[in-house]
Formats: C-alpha cells, structure tokens, sequence
C-alpha cells in the first residue's frame, strides 16, 4: 500500500526525516518496498494562467497563448491543446525545465513561431494514464475555478500538485490487515514512535426525512454480518476539490467525481470500502445481500458482461442483480454527472465469498482485497457516517435522518492473558510491569494488571491478535528486535545425515546430470486435461476449490507434463535440442476426500533433437528411442538392484507411440515407462519428435539392491570378439543377452549391441544382430583356447534357443 508521509502528519508530529521513519517501521511492523517522491527529477514547472488565445497563422490545430507564469511580462506559448481558454489556469513547462521521463523543455519555433515552453496534462509531468483524471487526448490539465482562485501564477506546480510528498510503499503480510488504512497505519507509527495520535472528525448533519421512509435493507449474517444504508440527496456531481484528487492519487487511486471520489477516500482512510448507488436509477427501493442465481448476468462498471457463479454474493434490489457485493459496482446505478440522489452503502461481507467472487471474475479490486483479509467492524457504520457528511459537504446534498441498517452484529472484544514470567521467558528478558504496560499504552489497547498478569482487551482494529504469544510478539516489535539477548542455544548435538530415500534421490539427480541431462522444475498444478495424461497409478488428480489460474486448476499425476511444456517453451524459441530431467512429487486421490492425497517421488527425463556428439571428430545425431534406453539403462544399472531388469513393449500408455513404448521392470515390478511421445500428443504441446521416461522413486527405494558391488581393478588385459547373428525379427535383444551371459561363462565381462540390420541380403522375417563380447580374467591373461571355447558355447546355445545363424 501507498502512504502518504503528508496525510500521515494530519494524525501525527513527524520531525525525523522520512528515511529513519522509513527505517523504523521496517524494522517494526511491515517491510517498506519503497520510498519516493513523485517529482522525481522535473524541475522548473510552475503555475501559469492563460491570458489570451490567438489562431496560429499557419496552423489550423495550433493556438498562440500568452501565460502568466509570474514574471515581469507573459511568456507566449504555442500549443495544440484542443481545450486551452483565456482565464485558465494551468501548469506550465518552463523553457530550460525537465518534465517526465528526464525530457527537456527548450524554446523553439512551432510552423515559424517561437514557444518558449510547454503546457502540459498530467501524464506529460509523470502521472499514469490508471491515476490521472482526464485522458490524454483531452488536453492540458485546468484547474478547477474554486481551487484556481488560491493559486499564485508562477508557484512550484509540483508542489501544489503534492509532488514533493515523500510516499512510502508498504509490503502488507496478510495478518496485518490493519495497515490497508490510513487509520491503522497511523495507529501503528503512533506505537513506534511514542507519539500521540489525532483521529479527523467530522460533522454529520441530517435533514428531518427519514431513510428507512426510502429504501429498506435485507442480509443474512452469515453473508453480511454487517449492512447499512444512507441516503445523500440533491447532490451536484463534479470535480472533487484538489486537496482530495491530490490524496488519492498520491495513493494510486484515480479521481472520478465528488461522490465516488469520497468513497474512495473513506477506503483509504478507514480501510472500509463502501459503494454509492445513484437512487433514482435502483429498479426497487428495496436493496438485499443474496448469492447469485444461475447463469444470473451483471454489467460491471468496466463495462465487461459478467456471467455469476453460484457461490457470488450479489447485491440486488428486487430480483434483479446490481453488482459483485465487495468486488465491483454494477453499471446500471452507476454514479454519473446526471446524478443527484445517492445511496450510501457500507458493509462487512463473508471473506470466503468475497475471495471466491474475486477469482472467478478475475477482479481482484482494492474493496475485495480488504474484504478478503478483514476490515475494522466497529468503524464499519462510522464510515458511512463520515462519507455522507463528506459528500454533503463537498457535493452541496442531504442527508436523511439515520441509517437502514440490516445487519449489525454485536462485536465481542476478545480478552487476552498473558503473565510477566512468560513475557520475559519467551523473549530472554527483564522487563518489568510499568515497562510492558508502557507498550500497551502505545498501542492503545486497554489492559488491567492484576499481580504478575495482564489481561488485554483487543481493540476490533486489531484482528490479527487472539492468543498470548500475540501479545507477546507486539512487547517485542516495540522493545525492538535489536534489543533481545542473544544466546547460543543449549543442548546435545547429532550429525545430520540423509535417509536412504533422500541418498536415492541426491544420486539420481547426480547420474542423470551426468549422463547429459539439464534438471528443470515445473508447476505442480496443471490443467484437468494434462492432469489425467501419462498416469503411472490410479486414482483421479485433486481439483482446487478455488484455484488461481485456468491453468492451474488440478495437481499433477504425472512430471511429463510440466516437461513438454518446458520443451515447448524452449522449441518456440528455436532451442530444438533439449534433454531434461525432473524428480518430484505427483499427487494422487484415494477417493476420499477427508483423507490427504498421496504424494509420490517420481523421477522423469525428456530428449528432443540432437543428442551430443561422441567426441570432437563425430557429429551429433538425432536422438531416438535407443539413445534415451541407453540413459535408462545406466542409471538403473547404478541402483545396482539384485532382481534383473527388463523392458516388455506396451501399446497400453495412449500418450505414448505404441510401436516404441516399452514398460520398464524389476524383476517382476513395474517401475515405470520409456518410449516416444504420440505424434498427435506432440502435436497437441507443438514439439517435435521427443523422447521420454517417467519412474516410481518411491517404489524404487522399496526394491532391494546390492550397493556393495566394488571391484578391484584388474592388472590383465581383456580381450574382445565380434559375434554377428540372424535371428527372427520377433526375438528380442534382452532374451539373447540373457542366453549369452547364461553361455559365456564367468569371464565374460560385457555385451554390447552395436549393430541392428533389416534389408536388402536379410530375409523380411529376420534381424542382423552384432553383439561386441568382452573377456577378462583378474587372475591372469586369457589366451585364445579359453576365449574360442567360450564364444563356442554361447553360438550353439544361440542356435539351439532362438535358431540362430552365425553370419
């Protein structure tokens, strides 16, 4: 929230400069994001009125003006402003000044006459286009007549615009709420800074008509715990006067008209939104809180068609809907110039409601973000009160004698204990009684001492405190962080060690690194449609209730998702060679919704493109499934499991291509799958040709495994033969490996496939294998009697079991 040091100092004797006031509050209380003055460095803009308008001579959109900007003489002025007047008064850039954006004004000649400056609007002197009054394209700035009568021509414009206030910019956390207001925020530097606060007052005046003779109220409590009516009439819509444009959008908020622009104010002020309603245009004079009907439509004072959910609270006179209660206004009882009776409301609404209304229109204004964290009930209806007298006063109207009020719930202060002995316990202090007592007198909160006891009444401004360690917190915000003893703490030390799971985990990440792969993370959250893609487990994905994005509206069943959308993100921007991994948790429903979902490690890899080049001297090449099984592989030969591993083709995982999919097991347990992502599923994420694998670690870490499988190097040389074999096209490579090692007696060392062949000299029914077979002996040097008996036995055991042919 924006601050304003200026209006601060109506609550407020502020002497120490705005940098240590800075500084104590974030130290104190919340974090100040940001301090500034919105003059920046524009320089050398004053006040001027404009003393004549003359045609420009060779311009049909161009005026001569002569200003008086308090000098000896008028300074003439070439502008195409369409709304520039004799009599106005405006804001002039000087020749020699700097206006937004560190632009320079100098003299010059416009069509052949000289200008020596620049009127200006308020956007051309750093306003934005969300806080400035008047469009751009209307013209220069004017002030109005009543405050133009005050102002001195050649005064800092930047001043009188309330450019050199100093605006602090405050990081609320959601439990203090309290600071959303100008109120609470002077409360709060009333506390640091000791000093004794001063409430605005106002006069409320009423005529003998009474409201409840115009209009009536209805609101359950349980959505309304709070509801009130005023009613202002005979008002005269305009401008507000410049002292209270200038608060509002020093605070971010930009003017409207007299009306809308004090309910804006009371916002600020008291943290309370409130809403005015033009009278005349209510279709009923009988105005309820209600949640939506079905499909029920509401036009927003944006403009913008909305469509209801169910759980919406709606503010309604009659059956029909006005506006979104607490989030935005409706556009059919809109305040406007032709205006001149309005109803005041003020309210306290369910945050729930309130929140869930927020999101599902995606209008997440300054009324529902105060709704939602909470407001000062027992400011609510002093609110309303305040801004009637203020619009009677501002907007000439009358107010009717009392308010409707609905709802009003009794407010119960909560009373809080807590004991000297805990107090110093809990902060490692000494403080004593008159000391604590001190602090709760800063805060003004009312207390009785009784012993070593307090017992604390909360004030309703103060929502966020509930239990003793709260009271507590507030002693130590006010002695100061800085002041607590500082301690070493006490006790026996263990060594921090890792689980096996979490052992399992680390070096799964190392090897997958190792092997090539770049780790990304993704969102947790995903779409319904991508929720129920490449699941490893039953059981449905879990919806938000109240989820924050379309995107976001389910937990995830499986990491490939979130990695294809990463490889997307990275082939739209011509990265088309991407080899990614991820290990994370997947998340998955039992069915019952009183129990918590299931978390499970998970561990997934994606390749696309060109896989690296062997070496310097070898290009790269186009990956495929055996580049990403090669990955596989290894890191499950790392796990060292003591069952053997396999991979069994399937055609049952529909986001993957069935002719090059493959499940992958521990001896009898699946643990996950490998293959290409279907075409039509790529096509859906706009990838290319892609690669993948997904794997259970929390199944993984079950299985048992051999993780004592060192050996000593051997002295002797190995050597390595070449073995070429036919076989049928239906015989897979793991079953052949299997009858070699079965075959090939304990010296042998290694099998590698290098080689698959299908064509022109193999029969269509039949597959060339090349097998690279080494031997070693750590005891001493094989010779080739040993080696051919081996490679022997392995080409009759070939034969006899698949019908193999030695090529």
């Amino acid at each position: 929230m924006k601050v304003s040091v200026n209006w601060l100092r109506d609550y407020l004797d502020i002497n120490l400069p705005v940098n240590e006031l800075a500084e104590k509050i974030s130290r104190t209380a919340v974090e100040i994001e940001g301090q500034y003055q919105p003059q920046g460095d524009m320089k050398n803009i004053v006040i001027a009125r404009v003393l004549s308008v003359e045609p420009h001579p060779d311009s049909d959109h161009m005026v001569i003006t002569q200003v008086d900007a308090g000098e000896d003489e008028p300074i003439q002025i070439v502008t195409g402003a369409p709304n520039v007047a004799a009599g106005q008064t405006v804001i002039l850039a000087k020749h020699g000044s700097v206006v937004g954006d560190g632009q320079k004004i100098r003299k010059g000649k416009l069509r052949g006459v000289v200008s020596y400056g620049m009127l200006v609007a308020l956007q051309e002197i750093g306003f934005d286009d969300k806080v400035a009054p008047k469009d751009f394209e209307e013209g220069i700035w004017v002030f109005n007549p009543e405050d133009a009568k005050d102002l001195i021509p050649g005064t800092d414009a930047l001043e009188v615009l309330g450019m050199t206030d100093d605006v602090l910019e405050t990081g609320i956390t959601p439990n203090r709420a309290d600071m959303l207001s100008m109120n609470g925020t002077a409360y709060e530097i009333a506390a640091i800074l000791d000093e004794t606060l001063t409430r605005p007052t106002f006069d409320l005046k009423e005529t003998s008509e009474k409201t409840s003779d115009l209009i009536s109220a209805e609101a359950p409590s349980a959505l309304a715990p709070y509801y009130g009516l005023r009613i202002v009439k005979n008002v005269k819509i305009g401008d507000s006067p410049l002292w209270l444009q200038k608060r509002l959008w020093t605070m971010g908020i930009r003017p409207i008209n007299n009306v809308v622009d004090v309910t804006n104010y009371m916002l600020l002020m008291y943290g309370q939104p409130l809403h005015a309603f033009d009278f005349d245009t209510l279709p009923s004079h009988d105005l309820h809180v209600r949640t939506a009907h079905v499909d029920e439509q509401i036009k927003t004072l944006d403009g913008v068609e909305r469509t209801a959910g169910e759980e919406d609270l709606i503010i309604a006179a009659g059956e029909q809907g006005l506006m979104f209660a607490g989030v935005m206004g409706g556009e059919s009882t809109e305040v406007t110039a032709q205006t001149t009776n309005i109803v005041l409301e003020a309210a306290v609404f369910e945050p729930k409601s309130i929140r869930h209304a927020a999101r599902d229109q995606n209008l997440h204004s300054e009324a529902s973000q105060r709704f939602e964290r909470g407001v000062n009930v027992a400011e609510t209806f002093k609110a309303l009160d305040h801004a009637a007298a203020l619009i009677a006063e501002l907007a000439g109207g009358e107010i009717t004698q009392g308010r409707v009020v609905a709802q009003q719930a009794t407010y119960h202060a909560p009373v809080v204990s807590v004991k000297m002995t805990d107090i110093n316990r809990v902060l490692g202090t000494s403080l004593t009684a008159i000391t604590v007592a001190g602090f709760f007198k800063r805060l003004d909160f009312a207390f009785e001492l009784s012993a070593d006891e307090f017992t604390v009444t909360i004030p309703a401004r103060r929502w966020d405190i509930s239990i003793p360690a709260d009271l507590i917190e507030e002693i130590a915000r006010l002695y100061g962080y800085d002041n607590l003893p500082t301690t070493l703490p006490v006790g026996a030390t263990t060594p921090g060690q890792l689980t096996p799971k979490q052992k399992l985990i680390r070096a799964t990440r190392h090897d997958l690194e190792g092997l090539g792969l770049n780790q990304a993370i993704s969102y947790v959250l995903t779409t319904p449609e991508k929720a129920a893609q490449f699941k490893l487990h039953h059981g449905e994905p879990i919806q938000l209730d109240y989820p924050m994005t379309q995107d976001r509206q389910q937990t995830r069943s499986s990491i490939l998702t979130g990695l294809l959308d990463d490889v997307a993100y990275n082939v739209a921007r011509n990265q088309n060679d991407v080899a990614l991994y991820e290990q994370g948790r997947v998340f998955v429903s039992n069915g019952n919704k009183n129990h918590q979902p299931a978390e499970i490690e998970h561990v997934a890899g994606v390749i696309t493109g060109a896989w690296q080049a062997r070496s310097w001297q070898t290009p790269a090449e186009s990956v495929d499934f055996f580049a990403l099984k090669g990955i596989v592989e290894q890191l499950l030969a790392n796990y060292a499991f003591e069952a053997p591993v396999r991979f069994e083709p399937t055609d049952r995982q529909p986001e993957m291509h069935p002719g090059q999919t493959a499940n992958i097991f521990v001896g009898e347990t699946r643990i996950g799958f490998i293959g290409q992502i279907h075409p039509l599923v790529a096509k859906a994420y706009k990838i290319n040709q892609t690669f993948a694998f997904e794997m259970d670690l929390d199944l993984i870490a079950t299985l048992a495994r051999d993780l004592t499988h060192y050996e000593a190097i051997t002295r002797f040389p190995s050597i390595s033969r070449d073995l070429a074999i036919l076989v049928g096209r239906q015989v897979s490579a793991d079953d052949i490996k299997s009858a070699i090692l079965e075959a090939g007696g304990k010296h042998l060392a290694n099998i590698m496939l290098f080689d698959v062949y299908t064509g022109q000299n193999v029969a269509h029914d039949k597959k060339s294998l090349a097998y690279s077979l080494t031997f070693i002996d750590p005891e001493k040097t094989l010779v080739d009697d040993e080696i051919n008996t081996a490679v022997e036995r392995i080409t009759k055991q070939l034969a006899k079991q698949f019908d193999a042919e030695i090529r």
